[in-house]
């Protein structure tokens, strides 16, 4: 405590951002798997799990749209707390009888879960433009990367810890245990969370949620491809798969994702090594070009390995660390350059704008993660997914270089 009580008051708010984030990613992780092999064991389909994070993912696009422009009026404190309770209520939703979990049901309480989750990434990711001086970009990108890295490294940890509690105390009474956990820590930030964080001093206009800056533009468009990449085939072709046709348990499906963001998490937070920090070099547009560009070719070419029959095992489980290690890479440098781009006054309009995005990407790899799946299988899923990262690459080349100026009307 008395080394807590040195630290300077931005120091202090961004661990305990951090904490939030971090306690939240947690059950966010744990309840997506839970959710996906509990109702794989029922005998849905692939697609009909898809649906079930319809609404998570449809929510997710609206909310940091519009939670952006809440971030800026209302404070990041009041938005980041929100999300926290709304997590809450939404886990308890899934506590009710057996019966009653039908799937408008379920997705209704994903619809929560969705908000909640946005609201409070938006948040996380906000705060830090607040807590780090302009003319320290070195910084910047640490700190945003530790907060990503963590943040999946933690969500890997929810994959395991969700397949777990499913295996040991079965869906109710998992999902009842998470709830109370978030509730003591919301309890914690409505007490300790500075009160005016992320506060515009304008009030900002509802038209200022989509006027944004051509690189915040072009950056968004990107993420979208980017994400809609990975979940093409990460959300639910994957874990099926491994399930029906690696016949893995829950443990080892679980354990399996786990221990993949947990990997992916760490390569974000050490993405400014990789990319040339320590060299005094910042990311610019060029890096986001190049990194996508080296992640394009790599599912096609694990679709290709399982075409030609060789080991699934080892060529899906092997290409998919090499796909984390470089997608990680490519997803901290667009965390950076959004918050590097981002207006400091109102800056959730941008960043809410940006995840908007990210939600989007997401929601049409979910959809798309099932049925294409279901319909042409898992390399089909493969293929999709190497167009989107190629999609993402070419739109990179729009983006601002070092020299450029990166607030140009749109």
């Amino acid at each position: 405590m008395k080394a807590l009580s040195a630290l300077s008051t931005e120091v202090r708010q961004y661990l305990l951002v951090s904490g939030n984030y971090w306690a939240f990613t947690l059950t966010d992780g744990a309840l997506r798997m839970l959710v996906v092999l509990h109702f794989h064991t029922l005998g849905y389909t692939p697609l009909q799990i898809a649906a079930l994070f319809l609404f998570y993912e449809i929510f997710g696009v609206i909310t940091n749209l519009v939670g952006g422009y809440l971030g800026a009026r209302l404070g990041l404190n009041r938005t980041m707390n929100i999300g926290l309770g709304m997590q809450v209520l939404a886990l308890l939703m899934l506590t009710v009888p057996a019966a009653w979990l039908t799937v408008p049901w379920v997705m209704g309480a994903q619809a929560l879960s969705g908000i909640a989750k946005d609201l409070n990434k938006m948040s996380a990711k906000s705060s830090i433009k607040l807590l780090v001086p302009d003319s320290q970009q070195g910084t910047l990108y640490k700190w945003v990367a530790i907060l990503t890295g963590s943040k999946n490294a933690l969500k890997g940890v929810g994959f395991f810890l969700g397949g777990a509690l499913l295996a040991l105390l079965g869906f109710t009474i998992a999902v009842l245990a998470m709830a109370a956990a978030l509730a003591l820590i919301w309890i914690g930030s409505l007490l300790l969370l500075k009160k005016d964080l992320g506060k515009a001093k304008a009030k900002p206009k509802f038209r200022d949620m989509l006027s944004k800056s051509r690189a915040i533009n072009t950056l968004s468009a990107a993420r979208l491809f980017l994400f809609g990449a990975r979940d093409l085939w990460f959300v639910v072709a994957l874990p099926v798969y491994l399930s029906s046709v690696f016949g893995w348990d829950f443990w080892l499906v679980g354990g399996f994702l786990a221990a993949w963001i947990i990997g992916y998490g760490i390569v974000q937070s050490f993405a400014p090594s990789i990319t040339g920090k320590q060299r005094g070099h910042v990311p610019d547009g060029r890096a986001a070009f190049t990194w996508a560009i080296a992640l394009a070719g790599l599912p096609a070419l694990i679709a290709l390995g399982l075409s030609a029959g060789w080991s699934g095992q080892v060529v899906l489980l092997g290409g998919l660390m090499l796909f984390g290690v470089l997608f990680a890479v490519n997803s901290s440098l667009h965390s950076y350059l959004i918050v590097s781009y981002a207006k400091e006054d109102g800056v959730s309009l941008d960043v809410g704008f940006y995840y908007m995005s990210n939600a989007l990407g997401r929601l049409l790899g979910t959809l798309l993660s099932g049925w294409v799946f279901q319909t042409y299988g898992l390399e089909a899923c493969l293929w999709v997914s190497s167009g989107f990262v190629l999609a993402a690459a070419l739109i990179s080349i729009a983006l601002p270089r070092h020299g450029d100026t990166t607030q140009q009307p749109s």
